[in-house]
């Protein structure tokens, strides 16, 4: 299991802002996906946290935005999860070009574990605890 996942991802003309850089709001984006491909890439799909009935909500995000982005960019988000209590995780994120080896942003998610049908926080199981490896960094 890798301690930083590493989501690869082109940018498209769609992200495309009005000042000619990446929109922020894609960056947010990013991160949604490369948290839920490292999550499946652990074993812990979609179908699969709908078969238990419960999974991952965004209770917050933060992220600081460094330099842009632009169209065709080549871009590497790297996430690790740094804690995982009772009900939340903390995530966090680098966003870089390797074109020129620059970080264009850092960001961190507070993730709550909830019941899908009740739609209350509960206990993280530990076959979700131990699929996951911690870098508190």
């Amino acid at each position: 299991m890798p301690l930083i996942y590493e989501y690869q991802h082109t940018v498209t003309h769609t992200e495309i802002d009005q000042v000619g850089h990446v929109n922020n709001i894609e960056y947010v984006r990013w991160l949604q996906h490369a948290a839920i491909a490292h999550s499946a890439a652990q074993g812990w799909d979609a179908p699969r946290y709908r078969e238990l009935g419960m999974g991952w909500v965004v209770r917050s995000h933060f992220i600081e935005y460094l330099i842009p982005a632009f169209l065709h960019d080549q871009v590497v988000i790297k996430t690790w999860v740094a804690t995982m209590k009772k009900v939340t995780s903390i995530r966090r994120y680098e966003i870089w070009r390797p074109a020129d080896d620059k970080k264009l942003a850092v960001a961190e998610t507070n993730w709550a574990f909830v019941n899908f049908s009740t739609h209350q926080p509960c206990r993280v199981p530990a076959e979700i605890l131990n699929s996951f490896e911690l870098n508190p960094d």
